[in-house]
């Protein structure tokens, strides 16, 4: 239980830190309290991480060819499609989650694989 907490905080937060770096990403409205987009924002990162649990598995062993060809650059392309898809499944939950762009995409989901991997082995238990 812990390990998923910890899991659904990071992508929170790395949500987060990525809504701040980019204008091209907003999580929740523009004229809501935090409350309300703290909860999106927790919804959002339970999102990503069902995204990252059942779809990226199977798009990188579908891409492997891909990623061992480019040494494994292509991993970002990756996970800037689990960014969209997730973008993608928030939309389809009525989650305010939005990202514009492609280079947003794939320097978001950068930015959220560097924090959430810093928070993971900061509190993680592996």
């Amino acid at each position: 239980m812990r390990r998923i907490l910890v899991t659904v905080a990071g992508n929170a937060a790395a949500l987060a830190v990525a809504a701040w770096l980019f204008d091209g990403i907003r999580v929740g409205r523009p004229d809501t309290g935090s409350v309300e987009d703290l909860v999106t924002l927790l919804l959002v990162g339970v999102v990503l991480g069902l995204v990252n649990a059942v779809v990226a598995p199977l798009a990188k062993l579908i891409s492997l060819p891909f990623i061992i060809l480019t040494l494994g650059l292509f991993l970002l392309v990756v996970n800037a499609a689990m960014l969209w898809l997730t973008a993608e499944v928030a939309d389809a939950f009525n989650l305010t989650f939005q990202v514009s762009g492609f280079w947003t995409y794939l320097f978001g989901a950068l930015v959220i694989s560097l924090v959430s991997m810093a928070v993971q082995a900061a509190f993680g238990d592996d």
